[in-house]
């Protein structure tokens, strides 16, 4: 059984967040959506797009492959946690997915108009390398945090991981705005450098909570380890407990909703800045520098709020807050007014993916030797989530000709899910017996 709350494990846990983060705010938040708008952005096609025969417009094409991405990993995760759990080696899997994601980063270096299709494949198998590996990482939440120590535990990853991303975006940076000090002359090469220094970047540091983290569940020696039961049917026993867990089916149908609106814009909005306002490649990785650092502090400010006076009245008061973001992007026409909004952005980004996913951890009883599972359906619903957000988006666009429309229909998912949390308020009973603080 491993110890919890041990400094050193915990802050090696928190580096597979510095590891994998670059990921996210070099590929699909900054540098690669403002180069694949531009280099796919012509004047014989516009924003036009050929893909494997298939006329496309180009940011509808690349919201497409997240969602197939996701739609895969949304059907693959069951069955690899299962199979995680049973064998007690969800760490072999965590390592496959990291390599996967970092190698396929690697080779979007080699992604240019001519080879749109290594590109397209490319930027979906990192998205299917990272969606793995966040699973599994996330699984050791409760095995090495007590429920106390959850929200900051959690918030202290997607601090590093904050904090990682953005030394290297800076280090990116560098040679996309200044590539002359370094004597390049093929103006595609600093961002393709990029995605190279990000593959390398994430194996490397992943290596710190590969020695560190134990190899996988604790009922390894608990069970017939021949005996591997199906991914889907272990969800069907997770979904059998949940039902009979008020409080966390109606907070899983809540995150849910506000999960199809927070990822999607998460995805989405360097696309949206460039595309809809035209504002170029340094003031793009700019203003995600400044959503990158104030979400830094944004998921500490939540993690002591929670504190105070709980979770779901922070995530109301968040969720509130990104239905005003989504009306306000459909308005916005300066970059002074994309500056303001990503601050706003920042401030609830992190908040809310910290207490999303210390929220459900607290939920699950403790001692629960099958997390991989239970964050299995915690992942399922967060993909599917996703599917829906980013297709909607992309469908929404092509069919009006207008991203802002796209924005303004995700309003209505983070209302829902506001819906949603406003009703566990009336739960504080159930709450209270699962030490979790609503009040």
């Amino acid at each position: 059984m491993t110890e919890k709350n041990n400094k050193k494990m915990i802050r090696a846990w928190a580096m597979f967040d510095w590891a994998n983060s670059a990921y996210n705010l070099v590929i699909t938040s900054t540098i690669f959506p403002v180069y694949y708008t531009i280099i796919t952005t012509t004047q014989e096609h516009g924003d036009k797009v050929y893909f494997l025969g298939r006329r496309f417009t180009n940011t509808a094409l690349s919201n497409y492959a997240l969602s197939a991405a996701y739609l895969v990993m949304a059907f693959l995760l069951p069955i690899l946690s299962s199979i995680a759990d049973y064998r007690g080696n969800k760490k072999i899997f965590m390592k496959t997915f990291t390599y996967i994601g970092s190698l396929a980063c690697a080779g979007l270096f080699f992604f240019k108009l001519e080879t749109l299709e290594l590109g397209i494949i490319c930027f979906a198998l990192a998205a299917v390398g990272y969606a793995g590996g966040i699973l599994f990482n996330n699984s050791y939440l409760p095995e090495i945090a007590s429920i106390d120590h959850q929200d900051q535990v959690s918030a202290k990853g997607f601090a590093y991981g904050y904090v990682g991303s953005v030394i290297l975006q800076i280090i990116c940076f560098i040679f996309v705005l200044k590539p002359e000090l370094f004597g390049i002359t093929d103006a595609s090469f600093p961002a393709r450098l990029s995605f190279l220094l990000v593959g390398i970047w994430w194996m490397a540091f992943a290596q710190i909570p590969f020695r560190a983290l134990p190899a996988g569940s604790p009922n390894y020696s608990a069970v017939n380890k021949k005996k591997i039961h199906s991914g889907f049917q272990e969800l069907s026993k997770v979904w059998t407990q949940i039902k009979k867990m008020t409080l966390l089916k109606r907070y899983l149908l809540a995150y849910f909703f506000y999960s199809m609106g927070v990822q999607t814009i998460m995805l989405v909005a360097a696309g949206f800045g460039e595309k809809v306002l035209h504002l170029g490649t340094s003031n793009l990785i700019a203003i995600i520098l400044i959503i990158q650092l104030v979400a830094i502090v944004g998921a500490m400010i939540m993690s002591y709020f929670a504190s105070k006076i709980g979770n779901i009245k922070v995530l109301i008061a968040v969720v509130a807050l990104w239905i005003g973001i989504c009306i306000c992007a459909y308005y916005i026409n300066t970059a002074m007014q994309f500056y303001i909004l990503a601050v706003l952005v920042g401030l609830v980004m992190g908040g809310i993916q910290s207490l999303s996913r210390s929220t459900y951890s607290k939920l699950i009883p403790e001692n629960t030797p099958d997390t991989a599972s239970f964050f299995s359906f915690y992942d399922v619903s967060e993909k599917i989530a996703i599917v829906i957000g980013l297709f909607s988006f992309g469908y929404i666009e092509e069919i009006t000709g207008n991203m802002r429309n796209s924005a303004l229909t995700l309003s209505a998912f983070f209302l829902i899910g506001l819906l949603l949390l406003f009703s566990l308020l009336n739960e504080r009973p159930r709450a209270a017996l699962h030490n979790i603080n609503i009040e």
